[in-house]
Formats: C-alpha cells, structure tokens, sequence
C-alpha cells in the first residue's frame, strides 16, 4: 500500500501559499568574465518577506548546478514566507568556464561569495526590478544556505578563511548582514584522511579552515555520505560543526542512509539522486524552515516546535545536537 505523501514530514509548518518565480535576472558585474544571473521565487503574497540567499552545488549536471536546480528547496520555502534568491555561479557547467584559465577555476570559491556580496549591495535594485515584489522585503532579516560547494559558499560568507598559500587577497570574505547560514553536505577540513583524488583536482579545499567561522550556522550532514574522492573521514561532510567556534552552532544528522543528496534536495525526481527519499527531503526542508524563522524572528518558536514534533515520532529521519 503506498503512503500519502506529507509536504513537511508532518512537522509543524506555517500554512503554505502560491508562489511566483521571476528569471533570469541579469546583472552586469565589473569584471566578472559573465553577467549575473538570478533566479527569485517569493509568495505571492505578503510584506516584509525575509530573504535567503541560496548557493548551489559544484556537481556534474549541466542545470541543476545553476539557478534553476534544487526546486524541491526553494519552492518550499517561498510557499513558506521566504524569498529565495538563487545565483547561478561561475563554476556552474552551463557557463562552460570550469576548464578555462581564470582565477580560482574551476570551484571559482572566492567569485561565488563575491556574488552573494554584490547580491546584498544591490538588494534594493533587485526589489525594483522583479515584478510585483518592490517593497515587499525585510532587508533585515537575510539568511544564507546552500549545499556542497554551496554550503563552503555559505561558510565563507560566515567567515570560514580559506588559507591558501601565496594569495595575497583578503580573507575574510564574512558578510554581517547574513544573520544565520546553513551549510549542507559542505567540504570539512584537509588533513590525513584528505583524499589525492580531490587535492589533484581540486585543490584549493586543502586550505579551508574554520577558526574564524563565528557567525550563527545550522550544518547537515548525511550518516551515510561518505565519499572516498574527497575524504575517507564520515565526519568530514560536518567539520564546519566541530570545527567552528562554539556556541551558536548546531548540527543536523540526516538519518537513515542519507546520502551527499540528502534524499533528492537538488531536483525533483532527479536522476544524480543515490539515496532518493522523499520523506526524509520534506524533513530537511521544514527543519531548515524552522531554523531560519527562529533565527531571524527573536522568541519564535518554530524550532522548538519542529524539534518537538521530531522526537515524537517513533523513527526519526533526523537527529540534533547544539555546541
């Protein structure tokens, strides 16, 4: 007998409404050897709307690494109040610039958090330019998320430093006006269990560090993704948890075999997903929802509640601890 599916995991959720989504959005950007193309999806309802900026993954997919992928995310929480906007970064495989001879090509990690700077400088130009949403926004409440190279986005924009040698370029790369971040399935640390595989290719990930990473962060991690291209440590998908100062950080284990996916996030029904499970996606998406709200909301309980309604189920997708 088939189960019906639950939208939110039947995890306690604001009442969803109809969305719109407006793109491309192109931006010119100084030296960006590309325009700047933004994906916004809002409710097509309702004012001071909070915002999340989300970073996509590396991946080897022509289109969900772009503006146009991890739907089962952003629809959700448009429905839900937020306005998502999604950036399509130069590492992206439809740009087709992975293989040229730029700057930091072909993971382009510092330009990916430059675009979500010129994002937050040009907020209120791109308010005025996406139709019905002028006026609608709450330049106040800004969060950020994103997953595997996305979420090393977000860690940066948290103040994660990436310590590589002989660049001389600043790294601090933090934005304050993103009061929390969730980082997904993001890189850890390089250290003995660092495959070869990832420092030949990708080499820029020996240097990340996360001394300096003290901005508010939810980190999910799959129990079950484990890939020996990157690093033979489980625990490397959750080191921006261990390894980040104390005190504002939480992490998030997906349970029961979940996977770099983390159950299907990046697309619907998509064909890259190894761990597909829709139950355990509409579990991410609330608890993400409800992380943020209380986040960017003082005294809202919609953590609490969705924590809550989590322990009481007999076979939970997801476990949660605090440091």
């Amino acid at each position: 007998m088939s189960t019906a599916y639950a939208d939110a995991a039947n995890l306690p959720v604001s009442a969803p409404t109809p969305i719109v989504s407006y793109s491309p959005l192109v931006l010119d950007v100084p030296g960006r050897p590309v325009p700047l193309e933004l994906k916004v999806s809002m409710p097509a309802t309702g004012t001071n709307l909070p915002v999340i900026l989300f970073a996509h993954g590396h991946g080897q997919s022509t289109f969900i690494s772009s503006l146009r992928g991890y739907g089962p995310l952003v629809d959700f929480w448009a429905a839900h109040g937020f306005v998502v906007i999604q950036p399509t970064h130069l590492d992206s495989t439809v740009l087709g610039l992975r293989t040229k001879k730029l700057p930091d090509a072909p993971l382009f990690w510092r330009s990916r958090a430059e675009d979500m700077h010129f994002i937050l400088d040009h907020l209120e130009e791109i308010e005025a330019a996406v139709p019905g949403l002028a006026g609608r926004l709450d330049h106040s409440r800004i969060a950020a998320a994103g997953h595997s190279l996305g979420g090393h986005t977000v860690g940066l924009l948290l103040g994660m430093q990436m310590l590589v040698p002989n660049d001389s370029r600043p790294k601090d790369l933090a934005d304050a006006r993103i009061k929390a971040g969730v980082l997904m399935g993001a890189p850890g640390v390089a250290d003995d269990h660092f495959a070869a595989w990832a420092s030949e290719h990708y080499p820029a990930l020996k240097y990340s560090d996360f001394d300096q990473m003290k901005s508010t962060a939810l980190v999910v991690a799959g129990d079950k993704d484990l890939n020996p291209y990157f690093s033979a440590r489980l625990s490397y998908r959750w080191d921006a948890y261990t390894r980040s100062p104390a005190g504002n950080k939480t992490l998030l284990t997906m349970l029961g075999g979940a996977e770099h996916m983390l159950g299907g996030i990046s697309g619907y029904d998509c064909k890259e997903t190894t761990d597909e499970n829709p139950a355990r996606v509409a579990t991410l998406r609330a608890l993400v929802w409800a992380y943020l709200r209380s986040q960017l909301y003082p005294g809202d309980r919609s953590w609490d509640d969705a924590v809550a309604a989590l322990q009481e189920n007999d076979t939970p997708l997801a476990k949660i601890e605090s440091r």
